[in-house]
């Protein structure tokens, strides 16, 4: 079947991660939400319908690791194809339907949508064309999946979907020798290939599955509470201790106290400090001592503020979102339902902000603009520690993100 992905008008909504990535590129479980789409809709042919400015992106991070044909912004032909939202989360195979339909979200949102519609395009889905608002007129059937609008939506079904991701990793369980450290519920613990456990180490697996990545090093008296996911090469300090919902991405250095968490790749939060209820980026150094409130003192709702407006999110426990390239300095504080955007600089001895928005440094007079020479400086010198060429591309890239700043952070 060919399956066509789509990002949407509504792709603001998962900023500051959504400026620097299409939104199935976000992480839930052991990989992103794309991984799980293909796995249960195994499609024989994929389109992705991205905003102009992911194309790029795609190119370098997307087509290179698909397995069937793949394309970019490309019409539909005459066949059918079966369109979906790529905030879309699936935990099961899909079942197609047998006739054009559609699954319809209230304010007359196309979540996915069974069609015959030779000459549909990305530009129709972005901009809501009338062709488009024709999926309206379908019959309507039961959605199969989860939309994501939020990034605290990730974070509320993380759990969950590391438990489907241990179904397919089990697999892929490599054998490792008994050491000087311990094990809970051996079944629910995979190691892959070169792991290293330091003694002392604690892997708890009674509360859920523990997935660990080929290369990764478990520090020494590091507790690990699963459900949860060490990336390949993915170094844990000694002493650290990730709790339950906690997904680490592929080369991070990570320290301290983790719970309910996600965190893209080659990410660095080395030192004690907690991290709760929060989703993280790429590139991003979280200084010693920084720590994240999720709850707030009066247990009521947490609200999210992005640039003057406030967002309800149904959760009482709500840390940070963190944009990529990020960096807090020493002890910073970071309060409940913090909005940090991308490539952002906090060096206070104060309470950060509820909002700071991308390319910005902030400091205990306030907050000026980032020097875009100076930032993409620093970002060079990042990659050159970790020996990641920095090239024209991620200089494009970035400019791209200043670009989506300006359109998803604008204050109403």
């Amino acid at each position: 079947m060919h399956v066509v992905i789509f990002e949407g008008f509504y792709w603001t909504r998962l900023a500051p991660l959504s400026l620097s990535r299409p939104v199935f590129m976000l992480m839930s479980g052991t990989g992103t939400l794309l991984d799980k789409q293909l796995r249960f809709l195994k499609p024989s042919k994929v389109t992705f319908w991205v905003r102009p400015e992911m194309v790029n992106y795609c190119q370098r991070f997307v087509i290179p690791h698909m397995k069937v044909p793949a394309s970019i912004n490309t019409p539909l032909d005459d066949e059918p194809a079966l369109l979906i939202s790529g905030r879309t989360l699936y935990f099961s195979n899909y079942e197609y339907p047998g006739s054009p339909a559609a699954v319809i979200d209230e304010g007359n949102i196309v979540r996915s949508a069974f069609v015959h519609m030779p000459g549909l395009t990305q530009q129709d889905a972005i901009h809501r064309s009338d062709r488009w608002l024709e999926i309206l007129k379908l019959p309507h059937v039961m959605p199969q999946g989860r939309l994501v609008d939020y990034t605290w939506d990730v974070l509320n079904w993380n759990e969950e979907s590391l438990l489907e991701d241990s179904v397919s990793a089990v697999d892929k369980r490599v054998p490792h020798p008994a050491g000087p450290w311990h094990k809970i519920n051996d079944e629910n613990v995979v190691l892959s290939e070169d792991v290293k456990i330091m003694p002392g180490a604690v892997l708890d697996g009674s509360s859920g599955p523990i997935m660990i990545g080929k290369g990764a090093c478990i520090g020494v008296s590091s507790v690990i509470q699963g459900p949860a996911y060490i990336g390949d090469h993915t170094v844990l300090q000694p002493f650290t201790h990730i709790r339950s919902g906690t997904t680490i991405g592929a080369r991070c250095r990570v320290g301290g106290e983790i719970s309910n968490s996600i965190i893209h790749g080659y990410s660095n939060k080395s030192h004690y400090g907690f991290l709760g209820d929060s989703y993280v980026g790429e590139w991003v150094n979280l200084g010693a001592g920084t720590s994240t409130s999720n709850l707030k003192n009066t247990y009521d709702e947490v609200q999210v503020r992005i640039a003057g407006k406030s967002y309800r999110t149904g959760r009482t426990f709500v840390g940070s979102v963190i944009g990529d390239h990020t960096k807090t300095a020493i002890g910073t504080r970071l309060m409940t339902g913090s909005y940090i955007g991308y490539c952002t600089q906090i060096a206070r001895s104060m309470i950060t902000p509820q909002f700071v928005p991308s390319f910005s440094w902030n400091s205990d007079k306030g907050t000026i603009p980032y020097r875009m020479d100076k930032a993409i400086h620093v970002m060079q010198a990042v990659y050159s520690r970790r020996n990641v060429p920095w090239t024209d591309e991620d200089t494009a890239m970035v400019d791209t993100a200043v670009a989506m700043a300006a359109i998803a952070e604008k204050a109403d």
